[in-house]
């Protein structure tokens, strides 16, 4: 199906592992969202200090490059409030610190929906291997989902500092394998590719960049008679 008969949540949150993953995961999906009246927020969970193959850069240098070029590409999409992790590209563990980090921000934020990597998937549905960082803060994302986010009794901590249970009705996971909802997002596909034009220090090649996610993006909407189209496996937790 597509999300065009549906109802789109109004307060977005995406989990990523580094800057630039929200954009290639669903930018053009929460930019088309955010125009048609939704609020997003993004949780990045390391400073991607290791996320590039040149030699003379440290990664002191690096992080400071990424964040900048992160909410430069937040703020093409539209996102109210992003928040990058004190966390180190490569050392993301699953785990209590991790979760509570995402619980917290659930809790903070109060999404609708919650988007993230598909961390069942080593090899993910386009054929790349789904890095450690991102099946690490997938998995993270889901349960802090659920069920730890809704129990009180889960990270009291939080709830003595006021902060309150909160209940996500769905979760959307990119790279997922197979996915089994799409959403057409030819109206923002420019979108999506001038917010990946603010990592510039990802890309060596940015028209090369370009032509291959455009050709991904269409591949995947022909299958379903779409234009441009991301997808998403969808997860819903609304009681009958």
């Amino acid at each position: 199906m597509s999300e065009q008969a549906e109802t789109i949540p109004q307060r977005i949150m995406v989990v990523a592992a580094h800057p630039d993953d929200a954009e290639f995961g669903c930018g053009g999906t929460i930019a088309k969202w955010v125009r048609q009246g939704a609020t997003a927020y993004y949780l990045v969970c390391s400073n991607g200090d290791k996320g590039s193959d040149a030699f003379g850069i440290t990664s002191e240098d690096l992080a400071r490059i990424r964040e900048p070029e992160q909410r430069a590409a937040a703020a093409v999409i539209g996102v109210a409030e992003m928040t990058i992790l004190p966390r180190r590209d490569g050392e993301l563990l699953y785990g209590l610190d991790l979760r509570g980090d995402v619980v917290r921000w659930i809790r903070t934020w109060r999404p609708d929906a919650v988007f993230t990597h598909d961390p069942s998937a080593i090899i993910n549905a386009n054929g790349f291997v789904n890095h450690a960082d991102h099946r690490a803060t997938g998995a993270a994302a889901v349960d802090a989902v659920y069920p730890f986010s809704r129990s009180p009794l889960q990270y009291p901590e939080q709830i003595a500092e006021g902060l309150q249970p909160h209940t996500v009705p769905e979760l959307y996971l990119w790279g997922a394998n197979p996915p089994d909802f799409w959403v057409d997002v030819t109206d923002s596909v420019d979108c999506k590719l001038e917010a990946l034009r603010c990592h510039q220090s990802q890309f060596s090649d940015f028209e090369r960049m370009t032509q291959f996610a455009r050709e991904r993006l269409q591949r995947v909407g022909e299958e379903h008679g779409l234009g441009y189209a991301e997808a998403f496996r969808r997860i819903t937790f609304r009681r009958p």
